[in-house]
């Protein structure tokens, strides 16, 4: 809230307290008595016992229940994560965009099963089905698609290999805006399909095992509520979450999550918050990168050096070092796009604080007309990201800015009418390098020796 923003609010609270007529006095002390009496109610209740029901897992927020003992919320989590459960996915539309299709075309060779209301239907395998939101069959409930056998592919999307295919069930609702289609499906088929998508098919299989393992946790994490509690979906299939069939069903995938079958990250009994990116240059950071205080359920998140017993892992990697040449006036332009504030042409950039690995986190860029100040990684990066320059890598090869700067591990200069950026690692540096995982299985390392220099203290397995 901003100052103008919170004065306003202190006259008009204060307008009320003055003005507060009679009638308004005897209103307020019959709610006040009103409260007493469902405290009391709640403590009898309380003492009596809940004898309602418990919410579902899928619902249950992920935070631990405050107040029970470690043991029962140990084997809370283990039960959470018995027996492959279903997990349902929003699947976004082209380019993940939009949550509403404006229609859905599917398709199985050995054709389809349809069920609505108390109606169950057939379809030939040999023409697709085309299903529009006024679709009669939506009047008697939202619509499940099974494969008679195999795959459904929906015709109707495009993803990055093409037109993607789902195990399971898709479930369509209809709503103003359009069709909402749901993938409903066991977790472990679920991440046959996140793993190729979060990380090359080609990379060794205990980098892949390591990526399965954490792509579970993050997982089972999100399915203690919904994300779309209004279509009772867990996650979506974009970036937002994890992303979710963007490529190609791939074998090496496929067994990276049945070697590691029902495996999660644990931290004090709990399942771990399991972040990772793409490149690393050297060392990790943790959450005060974006704003959080470090604390003993994060502890895990620590910043490390991501080396063997001599050099860096990733030192050879073109993202492990990289550097861009930004005209002032580009980046004074960027700034002031990305922030809202015009600080006019840029005098100064400067890291003004760091956090563990070198993050960045705070930057002061001083114009002729004001500064502006970002903080945590993410805005830092978005604040001298955008379009109009061109970034080096230390391979040699470049590439165009885009909407973020590479990472938060950075230093900045101005020299005469440019500013030097000179950084390393592409991401937010939490959690487990991809590239770093990948070439530590090349140097023999297995997943579970990937994920304990990743993320400290932790344990791996069912």
């Amino acid at each position: 809230m901003n100052g103008e923003s919170s004065n306003s609010f202190n006259n008009i609270s204060g307008v009320h307290i003055v003005r507060k007529s009679g009638l308004e006095k005897h209103l307020h002390y019959g709610l006040a008595i009103l409260a007493v009496l469902f405290v009391i109610v709640g403590l009898i209740a309380a003492l009596e016992g809940n004898g309602g029901e418990s919410m579902p897992f899928r619902a249950r927020k992920a935070e631990p229940v405050k107040g029970k003992k470690e043991e029962e919320k140990q084997e809370e989590v283990k039960q959470e994560t018995a027996g492959n459960p279903n997990i349902r996915v929003l699947l976004m539309t082209d380019g993940y965009q939009y949550a509403t299709h404006p229609s859905v075309s599917v398709s199985s060779p050995a054709g389809l099963l349809l069920t609505y209301g108390e109606e169950t239907e057939e379809c030939s395998g040999e023409i697709a089905l085309e299903l529009m939101p006024d679709d009669a069959r939506f009047q008697k409930g939202n619509i499940r698609i099974q494969a008679k056998e195999g795959r459904i592919t929906v015709g109707s999307l495009n993803r990055g290999y093409g037109t993607p295919s789902y195990e399971g069930v898709l479930e369509l609702r209809t709503t103003a805006e359009g069709i909402v289609i749901i993938n409903e499906l066991p977790v472990e088929s679920y991440l046959c399909g996140v793993v190729p998508s979060e990380m090359p098919c080609t990379y060794e299989l205990e980098a892949l095992k390591a990526q399965a393992v954490c792509a579970r946790s993050y997982v089972y994490r999100h399915m203690q509520s919904f994300a779309y509690p209004e279509y009772e979906a867990h996650v979506n299939d974009s970036t937002t979450y994890q992303v979710y069939g963007n490529s190609a069903p791939a074998d090496t995938a496929a067994q990276a999550v049945k070697e590691t079958e029902g495996q999660v990250v644990r931290y004090n009994g709990n399942i771990a918050a399991t972040y990772y990116y793409s490149t690393s240059c050297g060392r990790t950071t943790d959450v005060q990168a974006w704003g959080s205080a470090p604390s003993e359920e994060n502890a895990y998140l620590k910043s490390v050096e991501v080396k063997g017993e001599a050099e860096d892992y990733e030192r050879d990697l073109p993202w492990y070092h990289w550097e861009a040449y930004v005209p002032v006036q580009t980046l004074s332009n960027l700034v002031g796009l990305n922030t809202g504030v015009d600080a006019g042409t840029l005098e100064s950039v400067e890291v003004t604080e760091t956090g563990p690995g070198g993050v960045a986190l705070k930057i002061e860029a001083r114009g002729d007309k004001g500064t502006v100040f970002v903080e945590t990684e993410n805005k830092i990066r978005r604040a001298l990201g955008g379009p109009g320059y061109i970034i080096r890598k230390q391979d040699g090869t470049e590439t165009e800015s885009s909407e973020l700067l590479p990472s938060a591990f950075f230093t900045v200069e101005r020299s005469e009418d440019t500013f030097v950026i000179k950084g390393g690692g592409f991401g937010h540096g939490i959690g487990m390098s991809q590239n770093g995982a990948n070439e530590m299985a090349k140097n023999g390392k297995d997943y579970k020796e990937i994920l304990t220099l990743f993320f400290q203290g932790v344990t791996v397995g069912v």
